[in-house]
């Protein structure tokens, strides 16, 4: 296995990128499984874990995002036009943004309900010293569905970007989060 720095993010940023990949995928099912729910007991159960997924994103997350600020990643490809340099900047840092300041929401409603989020009982997040408001903690958990739709759609624009580029322009950009293949500068 050939990491190239200058090509390719490093075996960490790979590692964290996919267990993030996944994890937004699972969190995102379970909250639509959620929905589905034959009971409040039962939606509240699944929404555990959710909640759960929500803080290791987090984590994962803010790992990640220190780990580039030390490890920046390695140039874009030189061959992609200003316009698509511009566009995948401009949806990573949305991404990032997303993804680190939707846990923090859900975190914020959870507490406006006076409830601690529990990590499958292996840690607590206890609740914020905010006033319980399960009305606005309600309102809020919605502005928190819209930002995951909107996650969502950036998440399938990057991926159909990716995809473009490795398999139509033929430079490898897929591979530059693989610890396999070739990318062409």
């Amino acid at each position: 296995m050939s990491l190239n720095p200058k090509t390719k993010y490093s075996g960490l940023a790979m590692t964290l990128h996919w267990l993030v990949a996944i994890a937004v995928i699972v969190t995102w099912r379970i909250a639509e499984a959620a929905e589905h729910a034959p009971t409040r007991e039962a939606r509240g159960e699944i929404m555990g874990n959710h909640f759960a997924l929500g803080v290791v994103i987090f984590v994962l997350v803010a790992t990640r995002f220190i780990w580039r600020q030390m490890n920046p990643p390695p140039a874009q490809i030189a061959r992609h036009a200003p316009w698509e340099k511009t566009l995948a900047k401009a949806t990573h840092l949305a991404m990032y943004t997303l993804l680190l300041v939707m846990p923090l929401v859900g975190w914020f409603a959870m507490s406006m309900y006076g409830s601690p989020i529990s990590v499958w009982g292996v840690v607590e997040v206890p609740a914020l010293p905010v006033p319980v408001n399960r009305d606005l903690a309600g309102e809020i958990f919605d502005l928190h569905a819209i930002a995951g739709t909107t996650l969502l759609v950036l998440i399938a624009v990057h991926v159909l970007a990716t995809l473009k580029h490795t398999f139509i322009d033929k430079d490898g950009t897929l591979f530059r989060m693989l610890p396999f293949g070739s990318v062409k500068r």
